[in-house]
């Protein structure tokens, strides 16, 4: 029963095939290190903060120059709501034309396929994009430091 109730929280399964000198990648036929190897969580989340800040310089960029007027911004909900909006866009349609977000791109990552598909699709971009803005589905990962939303979407994030 103490397996049974700590089985969430004790790693992984000793019956996975996952072997104690496997490396994260490995079952999915990845490299051990390299281009192609599967990102560490802290590159990611990085990749996540710098993609965060370009979003809340785009919605201040459109507070500048006018497009909203800045009393809307500071005293409603839609100052955090459209940062998240053109986050959430931003991820998506950089994912789906390029593979990768900004701040990927700046760290060396992007989202790559893994049941050989040549690209990400606008659907597996957009449900992996609000899995990733839940945040909890991203924290929970598997042996092969693949959350929620790229198990999903068949995708992981990977080192160009």
């Amino acid at each position: 029963m103490a397996r049974t109730l700590g089985s969430w929280m004790s790693g992984s399964d000793p019956d996975s095939g996952v072997g104690p000198n496997d490396y994260p990648g490995q079952r999915l036929g990845l490299p051990e290190s390299g281009p192609g190897s599967i990102a560490r969580f802290g590159r990611r989340i990085a990749a996540l903060l710098i993609d965060w800040f370009i979003a809340y310089g785009l919605v201040g960029l459109a507070v500048g120059v006018g497009l909203v007027s800045r009393q809307d911004f500071l005293y409603t909900q839609f100052g955090s709501t459209s940062i998240a909006l053109v986050w959430v866009l931003l991820g998506v349609i950089s994912v789906r034309m390029f593979g990768f977000t900004p701040g990927q791109l700046a760290l060396g990552l992007r989202v790559a396929s893994i049941d050989n598909r040549m690209h990400v699709g606008i659907g597996r971009a957009t449900v992996r994009g609000l899995l990733v803005f839940l945040v909890i589905p991203a924290l929970f990962t598997d042996s092969d430091f693949r959350g929620y939303q790229d198990r999903f979407t068949n995708t992981a994030v990977v080192r160009r």
